[in-house]
Parts: C-alpha cells; sequence; structure tokens
C-alpha cells in the first residue's frame, strides 16, 4: 500500500524536550489521527514535517516525495490550531496571497467555502471569532485541490456543533480517491468518530502506529471493588488506581481470563487508553 507520509528516525533537541528518533507510516487513502496531551510533540513533528523547523536527525517523505522538494507543497493543505494571517487581510485580500502559489486554485470553489461558512469577504481577519477563523483556514485549504491535509489541533475551542460540521467535511475529502488526511487532535472523540488509524506521541516518542480498531481492541477498561483483584492479575493492569469504593485500570484484552465474575470489563477508548498509559509511566518513575 502506497503511503501518503513515511517518518523515519526523525529527532529533534530542544533544551527542555527531546523528539526520540521516531518512526511511522501514514497509509495513502485514510484519515489519520495524532494523538497524544498536550507536549508531547504532535506539533514539533508537523513543524518538522512541513520544513518549519530544522531536523536532528532523520527523514520525512510526503506524498512519495522528500518533504523539503518545493514541488510537494502544491498538493499539502495546512491548518493549524490558528490560521496565520495578517490581522488586517479580508477573505479576499488571502484569496490574492495565496493565489501565486497554487497552480490549481479554484476562487470559484474557495467562494462557495466562503458561502457555506457563512463568511463575510470583506471582513477583517483580526475580527473574526476563533471558530470563523478555523473556517477561513479551511476554505483556504481544501481551495486547492490538495491531496494530503495536514490539521493541528482543528477542533480544538470549536463548540460542538462546527466540530461536528469539520469532521463532516473530512469524510466528503476523503471520500475522493487518493486524498489522505493527517489529524492532530487531543480531543480524542473526535478521533473515535473519524480516524482509521492512530499514531500515538508520548513524551517525544512513538508509543502505537497503526489500525485505530486494533489499538482499541487491544486494551479493556476493568474495574471493580477493592480487594476483589487477586494480586496475579493486578500486576497485569496498566494504570491501576484505587477510589474510594472501587479500582480501575486499563488491561489487555488478552489478560481478561482469570478475572473475578464481579469485575467488569469494557472495550477502551482512545483517551482511556492515553489516561491510564500515563499513569503507569507516573507509577513507573515515582
Amino acid at each position: 500500500m502506497e503511503n501518503a507520509i513515511e517518518v523515519k528516525n526523525l529527532t529533534k533537541r530542544y533544551k527542555n524536550f527531546l523528539l526520540d528518533d521516531i518512526c511511522f507510516n501514514v497509509p495513502s487513502g485514510y484519515i489519520c489521527g495524532f494523538i497524544g496531551q498536550n507536549g508531547a510533540g504532535k506539533t514539533t513533528t508537523l513543524r518538522l514535517m512541513l520544513g518549519m523547523a530544522m531536523r536532528d536527525g532523520g527523514e520525512v517523505n510526503i506524498l512519495g516525495k522528500p518533504n523539503g522538494d518545493v514541488s510537494v507543497k502544491e498538493d499539502l493543505g495546512v491548518l493549524f490550531d490558528r490560521p496565520y494571517y495578517q490581522p488586517y487581510w479580508t477573505p479576499i485580500r488571502i484569496e490574492k496571497a495565496l493565489r501565486p502559489f497554487y497552480k490549481r486554485w479554484d476562487g470559484e470553489a474557495y467562494r462557495r467555502w466562503l458561502q457555506k461558512f457563512l463568511l463575510d469577504p470583506k471582513q477583517k481577519f483580526k475580527t473574526l471569532s476563533r471558530g470563523m477563523m478555523m473556517k477561513l483556514g479551511l476554505a483556504a485549504a481544501l481551495s486547492h485541490d490538495a491531496k494530503l491535509l495536514l490539521l493541528d489541533e482543528p477542533t480544538s475551542g470549536l463548540d460542538p456543533v462546527m466540530r461536528d460540521q469539520l469532521l463532516d467535511i473530512l469524510r466528503d475529502y476523503i471520500a475522493e480517491e487518493g486524498r489522505s488526511v493527517f489529524f492532530s487532535s487531543h480531543i480524542t472523540s473526535d478521533l473515535e468518530k473519524i480516524a482509521d488509524y492512530i499514531v500515538y506521541i508520548h513524551k517525544g516518542r512513538i508509543i502505537y502506529s497503526g489500525l485505530k480498531s486494533e489499538l482499541t481492541e487491544k486494551y479493556c477498561v476493568v474495574r471493580g471493588g477493592i480487594g476483589e483483584l487477586p494480586p496475579e492479575k493486578r500486576v497485569q493492569v496498566i494504570g491501576f488506581r484505587e477510589h474510594e469504593h472501587y479500582f480501575s485500570g486499563l488491561i489487555k484484552s488478552g489478560d481478561i481470563g482469570g478475572l473475578p465474575s464481579g469485575i467488569v470489563t469494557e472495550k477502551a477508548l482512545l483517551d482511556e487508553i492515553m489516561v491510564h498509559m500515563d499513569r503507569e509511566e507516573e507509577r513507573m518513575s515515582a
């Protein structure tokens, strides 16, 4: 299967942070969720992928080309958590600035997106709400026939209605052959709805890269009364925590056998996996 993104041994050192020799692939034609808590390295990775920061090691290929190849920019639609436009620019001025950089820029499509998002073509960028800013950035990203969307926290701070609308737009976008999405977010409920693949980064290291279904099927949340969990099963629980009247944690699906009948197991959601993995690391480093 052709990959839309290939990241090999990517490394970046800052004074208080290390992106640690990370590797992952994103297959073409799918939506990949890039998850991890704030500060885990999501934005740093995206900036390196786009050539916006100098890497200390490794390589990145996008749509079959090195990420430094200027021609690949034509096929990318990029949206960060806040679009980078001048405060006094209007949507009309933004189109004038962007059009020369994209051979396939579609002015009619851009105006349709502005109309769909109820954006005034003459309104200054600085006067827009956060949600409207994100809509404007998305309109631009979708108006030059991009083959790959790179989105950094696009739903953060948006209301539930706008978030759901954005997810519908991405579903429609991916329906056209040859298109892919790399979607960074700490709002895992959005990715539960839409992502096919997951790349999970934690403190600058890749914890998981693969099908979302395989990750969520690999673990279960386990809950029960205090004292109900046998010692031999206790050691298999990840992120074990005792509450006032019960315990909770994460357990691999293959380790469920042998649990007492009173203990409840449920399929784990992405945010539950992240929370319990973080608890386990804190426990191990204590």
